[in-house]
C-alpha cells in the first residue's frame, strides 16, 4: 500500500462550469437525469439538444457525469462523446487521475453515501461540490495501478455492454422478419418468395386486404386472463412482485419477503410463460414475459397474468403487445378512461386485433425467430446480472486496495 495516498476529491478532480451557447452551435447530443442509467457506461436513450435554452453544460470524453439531484441513484456515467447535459448533472473533469478510474470510484456505494449526506434541501436533496471536493480518499498515487484496476472493471462493463448490443440486434432483426411476415405480407409462401410480391391471393377483412386463408383475431381470442389466488398461508418466505418490479422484459429484483407481511394486492400466482402486464400507464412497460421457476412468486392485482388459449406460444402474444405501437395505443386508451391516471384492463387489451395465418405457420415464426431470440436474451440477462455482482463486489475492494490488482 506504500503507493497509496490520501487525496481530497477536488486534487484530482475539477467541476467543469463551461455553458453550452445555443447561438454557436444548432445541435448537441443531450444527455438528462433519464437518460443516465444507475451506476452504468450505458445510456438509456440520448436526446438532441434545442435552441430555445442555455440551461446545459457541455461535457467532453472522458469526463465523468454525476446527478446532483438524489444521489443516492446513483447517476453516474462516463461518455466517449462530446455534448450536453442538465444543469442537475456535475460535469467532473480528471486531474491527473485515470479517467476511468475516476469514474469508478464515484460509482462506489461510498461515495453515494457521502454525497447524499452532505446534499442540501429536504424535499429534493442535491449534491453539494464544495462539501464533495473537501472529502479525502485514500488512491493509488500511481497511473499505473489505477487504469489496471479501471480494466479489470471496464472488462466487465464492456461484456454487459456486448451483450446489450447483441440483444439490440437481435430484437431488430425479429421486428424485420415481424413486419415482413404480418404487416407486410412478405412472408416465404410454398416456393418460399416473398407472398405478396410473388402475386400471392388477397382478401378483404376488417383490417384492410390480409393474404387469402388468413384470420383475424383479437387478442381475447389468443389470450385469457387469469387470477388465481397464491396460497401464500402455506409459504414461509416468498418473491413479491409490484407494478414497480418489472420493467420493459426485465425482473429488477429477487427478494425475499415474509408472507404475513405483504400488502393486501400481493394476491396472484404466475405460471412459466405467462405474459405480465401492468394495468397502469402502459407507456412505462411494466410488462414481462415469465421464463423461470414460479413456485415461489406472487404478483400484485395491479399486474394482468395473461395466458395463452390457443396452440400458440406465448412469446407470440408478448412480442406484439410489447411493440410500441401497441403501447402507444394501450395508452391512448388509457388516457381516455377518467380515473386518478392512466389505467387499463384486459377489456382496452382484447381491443388489439392482428391478421394471422394457420397456428402452425405462426408456430414456424416463433421457432425460427422469436425463440433463439429470446433465448439469448433471456440467457444473457442472467449473465449480465452475475457480471454486475461480480463488478459490484470487486469495485469498493480494488478502489480501496482491499484486493491487490496484481
Amino acid at each position: 500500500m506504500s503507493e497509496w495516498k490520501e487525496y481530497k476529491l477536488g486534487e484530482i478532480a475539477e467541476l467543469r462550469r463551461e455553458k453550452f451557447t445555443p447561438n454557436k452551435v444548432t445541435s448537441f447530443p443531450y444527455i438528462g437525469l433519464e437518460h443516465i442509467e444507475p451506476r452504468s457506461l450505458r445510456l438509456n436513450g440520448i436526446g438532441i439538444s434545442d435552441d430555445v435554452s442555455s440551461q446545459k453544460s457541455v461535457f467532453y470524453p472522458d469526463d465523468t457525469l454525476y446527478g446532483k439531484l438524489r444521489p443516492y441513484f446513483h447517476k453516474v456515467y462516463s461518455p466517449s462523446f462530446k455534448g450536453v447535459c442538465s444543469t442537475d448533472i456535475f460535469v467532473f473533469k480528471p486531474k491527473e487521475i485515470n479517467a476511468k478510474f475516476l469514474f469508478y470510484l464515484l460509482a462506489t456505494d461510498e461515495f453515494t453515501k457521502i454525497a447524499n449526506a452532505g446534499s442540501t434541501g429536504t424535499r429534493m436533496p442535491r449534491a453539494d461540490w464544495k462539501h464533495l471536493s473537501l472529502t479525502v480518499w485514500n488512491l493509488p498515487s500511481s497511473i499505473e495501478t489505477q487504469t489496471a484496476i479501471a480494466e479489470i472493471l471496464s472488462s466487465l462493463d464492456d461484456k454487459i455492454e456486448l451483450n446489450n448490443k447483441i440483444n439490440q440486434e437481435l430484437e431488430n432483426l425479429a421486428q424485420t422478419f415481424f413486419k415482413q411476415w404480418f404487416i407486410d405480407f412478405e412472408f416465404p409462401d410454398e416456393n418460399g418468395e416473398p407472398y405478396q410480391s410473388s402475386g400471392g391471393e388477397m382478401m378483404e377483412s376488417e383490417l384492410g386486404m390480409i393474404p387469402k386463408g388468413w384470420g383475424v383475431y383479437s387478442m381475447s381470442d389468443l389470450l385469457q386472463t387469469v387470477s388465481k389466488t397464491y396460497p401464500l398461508k402455506t409459504v414461509e418466505e416468498v418473491v413479491f412482485l409490484n407494478t414497480g418490479d418489472i420493467q420493459d422484459g426485465k425482473f429488477l429484483h429477487e427478494n425475499i419477503s415474509d408472507p404475513t407481511k405483504l400488502p393486501g394486492q400481493a394476491k396472484k400466482s404466475i405460471a412459466i410463460g405467462d405474459i405480465l402486464y401492468s394495468e397502469i400507464r402502459p407507456q412505462n412497460k411494466r410488462f414481462a414475459f415469465v421464463h423461470f421457476d414460479t413456485s415461489k412468486y406472487v404478483v400484485s392485482t395491479k399486474l394482468m397474468v395473461l395466458r395463452t388459449k390457443v396452440e400458440i406460444n406465448s412469446l407470440f402474444q408478448y412480442f406484439v403487445l410489447t411493440q410500441k405501437t401497441q403501447i402507444n395505443y394501450l395508452q391512448r386508451l388509457a388516457e381516455s378512461r377518467s380515473g386518478t391516471f392512466p389505467q387499463i384492463t384486459f377489456s382496452e387489451v382484447s381491443t388489439i386485433k392482428i391478421a394471422l395465418p394457420s397456428f402452425d405457420k405462426v408456430g414456424e415464426f416463433v421457432d425460427s425467430v422469436l425463440q433463439p431470440f429470446y433465448d439469448f436474451k433471456f440467457s444473457s440477462e442472467f449473465e449480465n446480472k452475475e457480471l454486475a455482482i461480480l463488478r459490484d463486489t470487486l469495485l469498493p475492494k480494488l478502489i480501496s486496495g482491499e484486493i491487490n490488482v496484481k
